[in-house]
Formats: C-alpha cells, sequence, structure tokens
C-alpha cells in the first residue's frame, strides 16, 4: 500500500521536473516567427542597438538590440527591414544607434534611425 500513496507524488514531481525542464530550454532569436508577434499598441521609443551589419542589396539592416518595448520584445541580434532604404547609406557595421521598430504588414521595420550621441 506504501507504493500505491507514493504514486501520486512521484507522478506530480515527475510532471514539474519535466515542465522545468522544458521551461529552461535557450529561445534562439534565430528561430523566433517575429513575424507573428502581435503589435501593442505602445508608442515606439528610440532603443539602443549597435549595426552589426548593412544590406543594401536586400535593403536590411542587422542590429544587436536592447528590449523593444512597443513589441515586447527581448534584446537580441535580428534583421530588420528599413523605412527608407537611404538610411543603409548613413551607417556601417560597428555604429552605435538608436532607432524605433514597429510591426507594419508582418514584418519588423526600422521606422527611425539615428546616431548615439543624438
Amino acid at each position: 500500500m506504501k507504493a500505491s500513496k507514493n504514486l501520486p507524488l512521484a507522478a506530480f514531481v515527475g510532471l514539474a521536473l519535466t515542465a522545468g525542464a522544458a521551461l529552461s530550454l535557450p529561445v534562439r532569436a534565430q528561430t523566433m516567427d517575429h513575424s507573428k508577434m502581435p503589435s501593442t499598441g505602445i508608442a515606439a521609443e528610440l532603443t539602443d542597438g549597435e549595426v552589426k551589419k548593412v544590406d543594401k542589396d536586400t535593403k536590411k539592416i542587422t542590429i544587436k538590440h536592447g528590449e523593444i518595448k512597443n513589441l515586447e520584445m527581448p534584446g537580441m541580434t535580428m534583421v530588420f527591414q528599413v523605412k527608407d532604404p537611404a538610411w543603409l547609406d548613413q551607417v556601417k557595421a560597428g555604429d552605435k544607434v538608436r532607432f524605433k521598430a514597429d510591426k507594419i504588414n508582418g514584418a519588423i521595420v526600422v521606422t527611425e534611425i539615428q546616431p548615439a550621441g543624438k
């Protein structure tokens, strides 16, 4: 009988350990589908970032950034579309920037960018 009394507790502990292990798995920015993230309706604030790559051919910029509050997005490195491709002529890899990003037509787009010193 003693084993049957402990069975529910053992099952609970097993489930708790399984759930804990699943929650502790790292989330990789590369596997996140940002196009399905909802916009929060919060006004976009300037976010600190560092330009990692500028790709004028695809009109995209890779930025290592802090939290983007209006998108409820944690800090990470990711590729963005840009609202104005001319901005790509004004930045280069290694530049510290402040930028705004928003969800436009299912894509995360940089809607404003400036040197971090301003």
